[in-house]
């Protein structure tokens, strides 16, 4: 006579597992951390860490690569400002690329202390100077009191920024003649709205993204 089995008891159902593959519960609220890759210059090849938070979202190699080989011939000695650092994917490029000085503005308190993080750990020249500002893009713009000579704008898409943006800048006098503005938006680089005597000196295209550089004439 066979013996009636049991039946077995079933393992509670794990979400977390299902999820992740993991009996770990894991903290989905806490941001990821991933690498950002440096290029070319004195720290090429460098990997260094950035949170991903809500809205950051770092320029492609790719894109990166085309956008400072146009810039190559202006970067050496230049003062920098990138305004909305974020991963800090173009002002590290550029300090790697011999940029002596660079601004960047963030306003994300996460982001902004990776930023400084990761500068501690990157070895600058001597005569390079880099400094991360917690502040609004405005805020910076209002209170700047020098020029720069590239400036780097890569706003989170969704806030349509860029023609207040420009606008300030000039208002502002940051900038002179010859200066150079890197401008990274999800619509063509055609439709900006841009002050007297400036130009588009470049633009590409990149999947969805439309990149290009201003050149500030007078």
């Amino acid at each position: 006579m066979t013996r009636n089995r049991r039946p077995s008891k079933s393992k509670a159902h794990n979400p977390f597992k299902a999820i992740t593959g993991q009996d770990k519960v894991v903290d989905f609220a806490k941001p990821a951390r991933q690498e950002l890759r440096i290029i070319a210059g004195h720290w090429r090849g460098r990997k260094v860490p950035f949170t991903a938070v809500a809205g950051l979202r770092p320029t492609s190699d790719r894109v990166r690569e085309t956008v400072f080989n146009w810039l190559a011939p202006t970067l050496p000695g230049a003062c920098c400002l990138d305004l909305f650092a974020g991963t800090g994917a173009l002002g590290l490029e550029a300090l790697s690329r011999d940029a002596s000085v660079v601004d960047m503005v963030e306003l994300s308190q996460v982001a902004m202390q990776q930023l400084r993080n990761n500068l501690a750990l990157l070895p600058m020249q001597e005569n390079q100077v880099a400094k991360v500002h917690n502040m609004s893009c405005f805020d910076w713009l209002r209170q700047a009191h020098k020029t720069y000579d590239i400036v780097f704008l890569d706003p989170p898409f969704a806030l349509s920024l860029m023609d207040d943006v420009l606008a300030l800048l000039q208002e502002g006098q940051l900038l002179r003649q010859g200066s150079l503005i890197y401008i990274e938006q999800p619509t063509p680089l055609a439709s900006l709205s841009l002050p007297e005597h400036w130009h588009l000196h470049r633009q590409k295209k990149a999947g969805q993204v439309h990149y290009g550089v201003l050149r500030v004439e007078a």
